[in-house]
């Protein structure tokens, strides 16, 4: 499937900021014979005095930005062209749960897709004992790993109700997990914290949905603003495993990868520091348009 990606980020000051810091993760990633990335990038107004970009730990594409005139809107806007030609997982050749510790064990790569960095708890993600027994409860019975991450996803998509109102950017799995309610945010970061509860390595991806669904199809929930699923090791034969439990699905050509991390905090979409009094308003548009 191929794509033309917008993302539009607008911030309105109440009062005029006099200079600022910004990290912006809003590209897609080029994935060799997953997700090729023809055309990206990124227009600032105003322009900032400094810019600058790379690749962060975890390979994303980062682009840092300075501003230092004073200024009561900015905005952000990422385009993209992207082919999705991811083929799917196959067959379930993971190996079972209990032999996950020794296949880490053997593992021994540090780089920044490396499963270890993505077992322990994250500054966004702690273990909370009602997630994990809730995790050992949905995963009961599962013969292999995928097979206990979809479990789980699955059991978070009967049993969590979206609700865009219902908690903020800055809201603990916890916190969502206890009232059921949640975004997309929420539901990823549940399923990670079950997931490392059980000594499953588990990441947060950030990305994008198409917008329109093919004929006879739902619209998927998320597909107004950035979508975040869940990225799980399933030892070294299965590798990853993505999984949207917001929309209980495993990963296909409908969902376009921006950044992996280990919560939230590393890859979010626009993150800094501002110099300036008074409250902001931000306003997120996107369109994830199929090519003919």
């Amino acid at each position: 499937m191929q794509y033309h990606i917008r993302l539009a980020v607008t911030y309105h000051y109440a009062r005029p900021a006099t200079g600022g810091r910004h990290l912006l993760r809003l590209l897609p990633l080029h994935l060799p014979g997953v997700q090729e990335v023809s055309q990206a990038a990124v227009a600032i107004s105003p322009r900032p005095a400094d810019r600058g970009e790379f690749a962060d730990f975890f390979g994303n594409r980062a682009v840092e930005v300075a501003l230092t005139s004073d200024h009561s809107d900015i905005a952000f806007t990422a385009t993209a062209r992207v082919d999705r030609c991811f083929p799917g997982y196959g067959e379930d050749n993971s190996i079972p749960l209990g032999e996950l510790e020794a296949a880490l064990t053997a593992c021994r790569s540090l780089k920044g897709d490396a499963p270890h960095h993505f077992l322990a708890a994250s500054p966004r993600i702690h273990p909370v004992g009602e997630i994990t027994a809730y995790a050992r409860e949905a995963t009961e019975g599962a013969p292999t790993t995928r097979a206990a991450v979809e479990a789980l996803g699955r059991a978070l998509h009967r049993d969590m109700t979206f609700d865009g109102s219902a908690t903020t950017v800055d809201t603990p799995p916890a916190e969502a997990f206890a009232h059921r309610h949640g975004v997309c945010q929420d539901f990823a970061q549940i399923m990670i914290a079950g997931l490392r509860g059980l000594g499953i390595p588990a990441a947060y991806v950030s990305g994008f949905l198409r917008t329109t669904p093919p004929p006879g199809r739902p619209r998927l929930e998320g597909a107004d603003a950035m979508h975040a699923w869940v990225r799980a090791w399933c030892g070294e034969a299965q590798g990853w495993v993505e999984f949207d439990p917001t929309n209980d699905c495993l990963i296909g050509t409908d969902h376009i990868v921006v950044a992996h991390g280990r919560d939230y905090g590393d890859v979010a979409p626009v993150s800094g520091i501002l110099r300036g009094p008074g409250k902001q308003k931000t306003r997120h548009a996107v369109d994830v348009i199929p090519v003919q």
